[in-house]
């Protein structure tokens, strides 16, 4: 196997994916969701997923964190045992799993409606007509396209998505409330990235 061509095309194929993201009104509603629960009402935003899907989430969980948006990952499985004690009513939450059928996730919002019927759901997912998707507020499509694992079953191009999905929303997120430098570097005290924050010449 030739290791560079087969670099070239999952680089093409993953790019591909990438412009294919439907660009929606969605975005703008689940932007909005976040600054209001968040940044109005002092709630935070909540992040799941299982297995892959839930090391992004986590994963978008701390960079909202680090970029002045309040946010914890729950894990769906321990969310069952207990840890659905974090959440709190002026919550928003963001679910992720790419085919809307994870039953962890499916439950999550079960027991979460149970507990506070009024929180919203943003969903990221690849199937829009799932269970996960049709019990949103909002849903944000990867696209659904297939994932460059040669067997089309490790999560790989779908993980990708998701990962740009919440790239788009710190972003836009960041935008609206203002966040800047000084902001940025009173949340990083340590590292590169704090020292690169407050201009600081090592």
């Amino acid at each position: 196997m030739d290791i560079k061509e087969s670099m070239r095309r999952i680089l093409e194929a993953e790019s591909r994916a990438i412009a294919a993201i439907p660009v929606t009104d969605e975005y703008e509603r689940a932007v909005d969701l976040i600054i209001e629960h968040v940044h109005r009402r002092h709630g935070k935003l909540i992040t799941s997923g299982m297995g892959k899907a839930g090391q992004i989430a986590m994963n978008i969980a701390t960079t909202f964190s680090s970029t002045g948006t309040p946010a914890v990952n729950l894990h769906p499985a321990e969310a069952q045992h207990g840890d659905l004690g974090v959440v709190q009513p002026d919550d928003v939450m963001l679910l992720i799993s790419n085919s809307g059928k994870t039953s962890e996730i499916v439950d999550l919002i079960k027991l979460t409606r149970g507990l506070y019927s009024d929180i919203p759901f943003i969903v990221i997912t690849g199937a829009p007509d799932s269970p996960l998707a049709r019990e949103a507020d909002v849903t944000l499509l990867t696209g659904g396209a297939p994932e460059v694992c040669p067997l089309g079953l490790t999560p790989t191009t779908s993980t990708t998505m998701m990962t740009v999905i919440g790239d788009v929303l710190v972003v836009n997120v960041m935008t609206a409330i203002g966040f800047d430098r000084a902001d940025y570097a009173r949340r990083h005290h340590g590292g590169y990235l704090g020292e690169a924050a407050r201009g600081d010449n090592h």
